[in-house]
């Protein structure tokens, strides 16, 4: 089938309530951390917390992240769309001055979702990502940097942050800072160049507090700024039941607060940990998303670790969403993502630890599943007349060596 309009391209989405993911992660759908900041809250919470099987409760001092390297292999597959592809890291630290990461991540993506099967044609393409990151420590801080880019046959992204942490009172605090600019261009199937650039601006600021030696909370805040073509050229509304092209504002500035707690809870049940957290976010499109997730996770054999973990997501619509608006007005969008919905997320990993290996030497042999359920308040399946809703599923696999 050959579509007339709009072109069998892939809809971009709007990040909703800032929790967009990349087709793959099983992981939690997440507030912006840099890769630095959640190893560090690792690093505490096994050496003061007790984290997952920690051991030690002395304090410490800032430290690199150690060496490692992983290989990955995703697939994601719901609501018409299905991505797979390996990802690679390596990490090395330099005379114990600097620590130097790399990434490399590839997405081969079929896509037939509802606004493709409904407005154009099914189709095939490939992303590749890659970043690059450096960490060095200065006394109690630590310093990162990192840039990153992504490229797919229409659209580029390219992306630098910075990172400060730094630890006081022995350790017991962390207070970190960073900050992200990001630059994408738009492009279209068949037409030569660009026709849009966006820029995206993002400040963030936490702290990390261990309360007890079995208990540790953290706050933290970001806010964004984004300008420029922050819609899809492929994408389209409705207004008195005929299609025209979506219009978003130029520009969106956006809010979000997040309060995380990782409590040792091995006094009741042997070598467990828990979590839980809560995140809001809000804009100026009147989009407002509450998002609260719980985990846990206990060995279940030598050197086998189980993690499970429930994620709830609720979101209101944009100010101008309009499943099929009844007037025209400047700003019109039928973008799923900007609309009323909930999501309900479980997820399971289980990681193996390899035994027999040299003192400084680890491997670990990692598999996760999570299920994914949407469902739309105010978005139309044009093909049933229904209330739109779709499930997914998640796998990934990966080896992890530390050395």
């Amino acid at each position: 089938m050959v579509a007339t309009s709009p072109p069998p391209k892939r809809l971009r989405r709007s990040p909703p309530g800032g929790q967009r993911q990349r087709p793959g992660e099983a992981g939690s759908a997440a507030f912006a951390w840099s890769n630095s900041q959640l190893r560090r809250v690792v690093h505490l919470v096994r050496n003061l917390v007790g984290g997952l099987l920690a051991g030690s409760t002395a304090a410490h001092a800032a430290a690199l992240p150690e060496d490692k390297a992983e290989v990955l292999l995703h697939s994601y597959d719901g609501g018409g769309v299905k991505a797979t592809g390996p990802a690679l890291l390596v990490r090395k630290s330099l005379a114990d001055k600097v620590s130097l990461q790399a990434q490399y991540y590839v997405d081969a993506v079929s896509n037939a979702s509802i606004d493709v099967v409904t407005t154009a044609s099914p189709f095939r393409e490939t992303r590749k990502a890659w970043d690059f990151s450096a960490e060095a420590v200065v006394r109690d801080s630590t310093l990162a940097a990192s840039v990153s880019r992504s490229r797919e046959p229409d659209y580029q992204a390219d992306a630098a942050s910075l990172d400060l942490a730094h630890e006081v009172f022995g350790g017991m605090s962390t207070v970190s800072l960073g900050f992200t600019r990001g630059a994408d261009q738009v492009g279209m199937k068949g037409q030569a160049g660009w026709i849009g650039s966006a820029t995206h601006w993002q400040y963030r600021a936490g702290v990390t507090q261990i309360l007890s030696p079995r208990w540790l909370v953290s706050l933290n805040a970001e806010a964004m700024a984004d300008s420029g073509y922050l819609g899809s050229p492929y994408r389209s509304a409705r207004v008195f039941g005929a299609f025209v092209h979506e219009r978003n504002p130029s520009t969106r500035s956006s809010r979000a607060v997040k309060l995380r707690s990782v409590t040792d809870t091995h006094a009741w049940l042997a070598g467990s940990a828990l979590r839980a957290e809560y995140r809001y976010y809000w804009d100026n499109w009147a989009v407002r998303a509450h998002t609260t997730e719980v985990g846990a996770s206990k060995p279940v054999r030598e050197r086998l670790l189980l993690d499970v973990s429930l994620r709830l997501h609720s979101q209101g619509k944009a100010l101008f969403y309009s499943d099929n608006a009844s007037a025209e007005t400047l700003y019109i969008s039928r973008n799923r993502q900007l609309s009323s919905f909930t999501s309900t997320s479980l997820a399971t990993r289980l990681t193996y630890t390899w035994p027999g290996l040299p003192a400084g030497y680890d491997v670990k042999l990692v598999g996760a599943y999570e299920f994914k359920q949407f469902r739309f308040k105010d978005f139309t399946d044009l093909r049933s007349g229904q209330a739109y809703g779709h499930n997914a599923h998640v796998l990934q696999a990966h080896v992890s060596a530390t050395f």
